[in-house]
């Protein structure tokens, strides 16, 4: 019998040393190196039907992510991004194709995919603290601890003064800071973000970008982050991945030089975002 402990996910995880918690699932893949691998998108293919007619979303969608990195998705609007992101998160099964997280095949939820929403997602009748420990406590996490982390998760946001707040008395901002939070503080493998900033004004959108540069640099996560944003994607990301027109499948990958934060004024990234708004307009699109 082999001596190595068995990881689960499931069950009274925080009271045995050898598994793995569900509010911790990137110690799932901490033997995957940084720049490695970590996600494999093979083929993906969604078609909807309904008794009319068949519209085909996703076409054999195909993508290599690695640990560490940020990619941003960018495309026609009703290209099928947002279905591409469901996908990943499984909320939604493809026609065809596999989503492999490590060697693990992803066909349902799960706490090693953490997802940010356009719309906020929050619950209004819960405060901001007991929004960002929800679900560490349906995990199982000791009372103590996740109110522990919860609050530094807060703080790196910048909400610590609202901490106690309920949900209708914060700005846009402030909630999606709140949705952010929640999101990265199990520990997901992966976040996934569909247009987290969409709603939000310009001033307050920059903010927010400033504040997910800094949280990237210093927890190394892996992001998938759906935007209309051309600027946007280029700010924040590693790799910048162009659609087509549906149906949607890769139409260009632009590697982003330089490191974060960026200088949106500079000639390269000005260059560089010349480049994709053409491969947009290419295929019909204006930012």
């Amino acid at each position: 019998m082999s001596d190595e402990p068995k990881i689960k996910i499931e069950g009274e995880k925080f009271k045995a040393k050898d598994r793995v918690r569900a509010d911790r699932t990137d110690e799932l893949y901490k033997d995957i190196p940084e720049g490695s691998t970590l996600m494999k998108i093979d083929n993906l293919h969604v078609v909807y039907r309904t008794d009319e007619k068949e519209t085909i979303a996703v076409e054999n969608f195909t993508l290599d992510v690695k640990k560490g990195e940020l990619i941003s998705i960018v495309g026609p609007s009703g290209c099928g991004k947002t279905t591409i992101l469901r996908c990943i998160a499984g909320l939604l099964q493809p026609t065809s194709g596999s989503v492999y997280l490590g060697d693990k095949l992803c066909t349902s939820p799960g706490s090693d995919r953490g997802m940010v929403f356009q719309d906020f997602a929050l619950f209004s009748w819960r405060s901001v603290i007991q929004n960002v420990e929800f679900g560490m406590e349906v995990a199982g996490v000791p009372k103590e601890e996740r109110h522990d982390r919860a609050l530094r998760y807060i703080k790196a946001v910048g909400l610590e003064k609202f901490a106690d707040s309920r949900i209708h008395e914060l700005s846009g901002g402030m909630k999606q800071r709140v949705g952010i939070a929640r999101a990265l503080v199990m520990h997901p493998a992966v976040v996934l973000m569909d247009e987290p900033f969409g709603a939000l004004d310009a001033q307050t959108r920059n903010i927010l970008q400033d504040m997910l540069v800094k949280i990237v640099e210093h927890s190394a996560r892996t992001i998938l982050f759906v935007t209309h944003s051309v600027d946007e994607a280029l700010y924040l990301s590693d790799r910048v991945v162009v659609l087509s027109k549906r149906p949607s499948s890769i139409y260009k990958i632009i590697d982003v030089p330089g490191s974060r934060p960026r200088d949106r004024t500079s000639p390269e990234f000005t260059e560089l975002r010349k480049t994709i708004l053409g491969y947009l307009e290419e295929q019909n699109v204006m930012e």
